[in-house]
């Protein structure tokens, strides 16, 4: 294998699995699953048959990842978040043909107990806070929290706040990484590398 799996995990045949991932305690990967590099799922994560993960994302304690959820490279899932991916169930009415996609773009952090309504994107690098309830689109670099969702805040591709206004315009040079960022209006744009 080119892969870790612990004694404890399934993995169903027919699920893909990149070179130096990690399958840890009582995880559960369905056939259907396609799983990047260097991704580790942690103790007690359950992966869906139509679900995608990309590269080296890191998907904590307790974290199920159904059926039409789509994580880019670099995602971060906090112990304990939650994904949906109906929006309206009912325990007496089959709605296996109403999944909605969501996906999940490169780099962004999902907080510890944070809840993903489906249907929506989440933007390059945004970062959801502990306990936050989702329910529609999150714009890249933006730092969201409370319950439903509010934007306080722009967050590197490094993790730290970045002082700009909601909107405007303006530019920031992040401090760690010298990475130069634009505001203009209300989206925030990574202008140099």
């Amino acid at each position: 294998m080119s892969y870790f799996k612990h004694d404890t995990a399934i993995i169903d045949e027919g699920a893909q699995i990149g070179v130096d991932s990690r399958v840890w305690h009582w995880a559960h990967v369905c056939s259907g699953a396609k799983v990047g590099e260097s991704v580790s799922l942690g103790q007690n994560v359950f992966i869906g048959n139509k679900v995608t993960i990309g590269d080296k994302c890191k998907i904590q304690n307790n974290v199920s990842v159904y059926d039409n959820v789509h994580l880019e490279e670099g995602v971060f899932c906090g112990p304990s978040m939650v994904f949906t991916n109906v929006y309206n169930p009912r325990s007496l009415i089959e709605r296996k043909n109403e999944y909605l996609d969501t996906v999940i773009k490169k780099g962004a952090t999902l907080g510890a107990n944070c809840t993903i309504v489906c249907g929506i994107t989440i933007g390059e690098y945004a970062f959801i806070g502990a306990g936050t309830v989702v329910n529609k689109d999150v714009k890249p670099f933006a730092l969201m929290v409370g319950v439903p969702a509010k934007q306080i805040g722009w967050m590197s591709a490094y993790g730290e706040k970045l002082d700009l206004p909601l909107k405007g315009d303006g530019e920031i040079t992040c401090p760690h990484t010298q990475q130069k960022y634009c505001l203009q209006g209300e989206q925030l744009s990574l202008i140099s590398e």
